[in-house]
Parts: structure tokens; C-alpha cells; sequence
């Protein structure tokens, strides 16, 4: 048996209850082609988000990259390098160029004090990125994509739920990318989709996800197989079964965080952002070395020891990766760079003992200098 404590785990509906609603695709053998789940699953969405319109994608990864594509955009995007390495991925293969905008030391998400600096002739959009599930200042946002006449798409891969001011933050700018990957806290084993309100980027969504094609006829453009299939679907319409009451489980493990390591000397929690409901995605930390007596590596390496598998998340920074420093010059990210050496996300998800919650902030007091 593994005893291990591993940083997140995938949240799965009961078998009896997946296996009683793929049993119908032995029957049919309809397994792809945005089938009967396929439209239930976006029909479903749009109504737990409260949204007008969901594209249902194969993965987060692609659901970036037809939004992008479908916006039809051209020249520069200003993102954040505080982030998986996708968004900017998404971004490049895109032929756009991306600018790096450095966060804020509140809730990592991007320092919107700073985009207007990075902006030129050559800016065609901004891709923000809600991080750990923390939402960036939508507002300020909206109001310099305004100005400069700039298209928004968020990357909210980690806030599935997540409300702000009793809106549903995918609901916010052109579009909304979100991932269902296994880790999530909703999860169709793989998928994602994109949460938009324009019916011609809907058409223009619809043609790339599916070859191009519109019907028996007419192929209208070039596009990518991005489908989600009936089984990750069906997976997706189980999951948000349960999808409130697994966040209620993980905010009551967050508390229980925030309990045991508030007072520990050099570890820094983030609170709940005002307006905002979280779905407590995820648990960082930040340490300060000098305070706490060790640095972040040492603490995850420790950890490692008592079978505890915490994440280095983000890190390296993407502006640091190889694929970007060769090829790209970033200057004034002095707070990514910082919060990326000491940033450590602990163990999160829905059936993680509260008793092993004590053991893990146990072990964070004790190692410490």
C-alpha cells in the first residue's frame, strides 16, 4: 500500500455510477463527435457557470489556442511568466509574440500597474492568468483593454467556480479558458473549454475544433481535431455532481492550513481575496529563508524524506525556461523571479486526511530553523 502523501489527487464519482452511464456507448459505439454527452456536458456548464456559451475542447492547452486562433489576433500579447508553461506555449504557436509582465506580491496574478508600459503599436491582446485559483484585478483589466482597444482572454485553468462578485469569473473578458485535467478541482480525466459570449467566435471555435468542417459538404477552413470524446464527458457530467461538495471538503482542509501554520516564523499563506468565492484549487506557501531557516528546495527535499510530495509551482519561471531565454529578452520581472525560488504548493485534495494535514504543518514547524 502507498502511504505516500502526494501533492493532489484525482477527484472520481462513484465507479457503479460512471460504469451505469457509459454502459449506452457499447450499445451505440457513438464515442466521438461532440455526441449526446458531449452537448449535455456543455449544455450542463453553461448552467453551473451561468454563462451564455461553452466550447467544449480536448484539453485546456487546445482551448487556449483556438481562442487565440479564432480571434484571428497578429503581433504582440501581454501575459504573465508566472505561469505553466502552456499559456505562453499557446501563445507562440500562435505565430504572436509573447511580452512578459511581472505579478504582485498580493495574489501572484499579473501587476496591472504595469501593462500599460508594455504596451505598443504591435499589442493585439492581453492573456491574464488567474492563479492558484487568485483572479486578477478583472476591472483594471477591462478598463485598459478599453482604452487601448485590446482583446482579454483568461487563462482560468485553476478557477473552475470561482465567483467575484456573484459572477462567475470565466464570464469576464472576450473569453475564458478552463481545464478539466485530472488534477483540477473539476475534472473529465482530460479536457478543458472556452467560455465566451460572441457567436461569431463561436463559429469561428466550432470550424477549428473540427477540422474545418461544417457539414457533409463544406469545409470552410483549416482547422485541428480538438474534440472531447463521450467518456471524458460522461466523466465531466458525474464530476459536477459532486463538484460543491468537493470544494466545501477542501476549503475546510485550507482553514486547517491556516490554523496549524499561522505563527510559523518565514511561511506566508494567502486569504480568501474580497468578493471573491474560491474553489480552493490549490495551497501555496511562500518562505523566506532568513526568517524560516531553510530555503524552499530543502523543504521540499525534507518533505520528500517523510513520504510528503509537495510542488515547486511555479517554477522555473517561463521566462527562464530554455525555450524562451534564448530566444527572448524580459527585463523587470524582480518579483515572478523571487516568488518562483520560494513558492511551494502542499499537498491539496478532497481526501487528504485532516489528521495528515497536522502531520504535514507538524513537519513544516519542526524542520524549520
Amino acid at each position: 500500500m502507498d502511504n505516500n502523501i502526494y501533492v493532489t489527487r484525482s477527484s472520481m464519482p462513484p465507479y457503479e455510477e460512471y460504469i451505469e452511464m457509459i454502459k449506452p456507448l457499447w450499445e451505440s459505439h457513438k464515442l466521438t463527435n461532440m455526441g449526446e454527452n458531449h452537448k449535455k456536458l456543455e449544455s450542463e456548464l453553461k448552467k453551473y457557470l451561468g454563462v451564455k456559451n461553452v466550447s467544449l475542447m480536448t484539453n485546456g492547452h487546445m482551448a487556449l489556442e483556438m481562442a487565440l486562433q479564432a480571434m484571428h489576433l497578429s503581433g504582440e500579447v501581454i501575459t504573465t511568466p508566472f505561469t505553466f508553461v502552456s499559456t505562453t506555449h499557446a501563445i507562440v504557436r500562435n505565430n504572436l509574440t509573447p511580452v512578459f509582465c511581472d505579478i504582485n506580491e498580493r495574489d501572484l496574478t499579473i501587476d496591472v500597474d504595469k501593462i500599460e508600459e508594455l504596451i505598443t503599436e504591435k499589442t493585439s491582446a492581453i492573456v491574464p492568468v488567474h492563479v492558484y485559483g487568485h483572479i486578477c484585478d478583472v476591472e483594471r483589466i477591462e478598463q485598459i483593454a478599453k482604452k487601448y482597444n485590446l482583446k482579454v482572454i483568461y487563462d482560468a485553468a485553476h478557477a473552475f467556480g470561482v465567483t467575484y462578485k456573484d459572477r462567475s469569473i470565466t464570464a469576464y473578458g472576450d473569453a475564458s479558458i478552463l481545464s478539466f485535467h485530472a488534477t483540477k478541482v473539476f475534472n473529465t480525466i482530460e479536457g478543458g473549454a472556452v467560455v465566451y459570449e460572441s457567436e461569431k467566435l463561436g463559429h469561428e471555435l466550432y470550424g477549428l475544433k473540427n477540422f474545418g468542417i461544417r457539414n457533409e459538404l463544406t469545409i470552410d477552413g483549416v482547422g485541428a481535431n480538438a474534440k472531447m470524446d463521450e467518456f471524458r464527458a460522461i466523466m465531466g457530467l458525474c464530476n459536477l455532481k459532486y463538484v460543491d461538495q468537493e470544494a466545501r471538503k477542501r476549503e475546510l482542509i485550507v482553514s486547517t492550513y491556516q490554523k496549524e501554520l499561522n505563527g510559523i516564523n518565514g511561511i506566508r499563506y494567502f486569504d480568501k481575496q474580497k468578493s471573491v468565492r474560491p474553489n480552493y484549487s490549490y495551497f501555496p506557501i511562500i518562505i523566506d529563508e532568513n526568517k524560516y531557516g531553510i530555503c524552499r528546495d530543502d523543504l521540499y527535499d525534507r518533505l520528500k524524506e517523510y513520504g510528503i510530495f509537495t510542488r515547486k509551482y511555479f517554477y522555473p519561471l517561463v521566462s527562464n525556461t530554455e525555450c524562451y531565454s534564448k530566444n527572448y529578452y524580459y527585463k523587470n520581472l524582480e518579483i515572478a523571479s523571487n516568488i518562483s525560488e520560494r513558492v511551494l504548493t502542499l499537498p491539496l485534495y478532497s481526501e487528504l486526511s485532516i489528521e495528515n494535514v497536522k502531520r504535514i504543518c507538524g513537519l513544516i514547524n519542526n524542520i524549520g530553523g
